[in-house]
């Protein structure tokens, strides 16, 4: 795959390499530490922004719209810069992409809020949500990966 299509890559730990297994034994609670203080302060502001921007039964829920289409652009963002254009300490991804931003983002919420919606009698709108969040926060994680590439060449030349 051409480099400016290929999607960046952070491999999770695999058990079958000796190497993951004896970084998960050396740190298993720093890991567990980054994670959840980073998933606190993603929480935290998720609840921040749907308390100050609720929305109406029957609305389209635009907090958690904006919440999850603003994380995944984040993600994108994180997941170049991680493996393309820095090394980072070994407690970034986790506490920043399944930490911060697996706190910050809802899709749990995205869920319940388009049953909800049909539940309510408002099959319409909870359609044009479901799809708008879907394929909205699929353009914004290619959205992140294409800046924070441009970007990353920018600052190299």
């Amino acid at each position: 795959m051409a480099e400016s299509t290929r999607m960046p890559m952070d491999s999770d730990v695999d058990l079958d390499i000796p190497e993951h297994r004896r970084e998960l034994s050396r740190q298993p609670a720093a890991l567990i530490v980054a994670v959840a203080i980073g998933g606190a302060l993603g929480a935290l502001a998720r609840y921040g922004l749907e308390e100050a921007w609720t929305s109406p039964p029957g609305q389209f829920p635009w907090a958690v719209f904006v919440i999850n289409v603003s994380g995944c652009f984040l993600m994108g963002i994180l997941m170049v810069f991680i493996t393309e254009i820095r090394q980072v300490k070994p407690l970034v991804r986790p506490f920043l992409g399944v930490g911060v931003l697996g706190g910050y983002t809802t899709f749990s919420t995205y869920s319940g809020d388009v049953h909800q919606l049909v539940a309510d009698g408002h099959a319409r709108t909870a359609l044009v949500y479901l799809a708008a969040t879907a394929l909205t926060a699929l353009a914004a994680v290619y959205a992140g990966i294409v800046v924070t590439r441009l970007a990353g060449r920018q600052a190299r030349s």
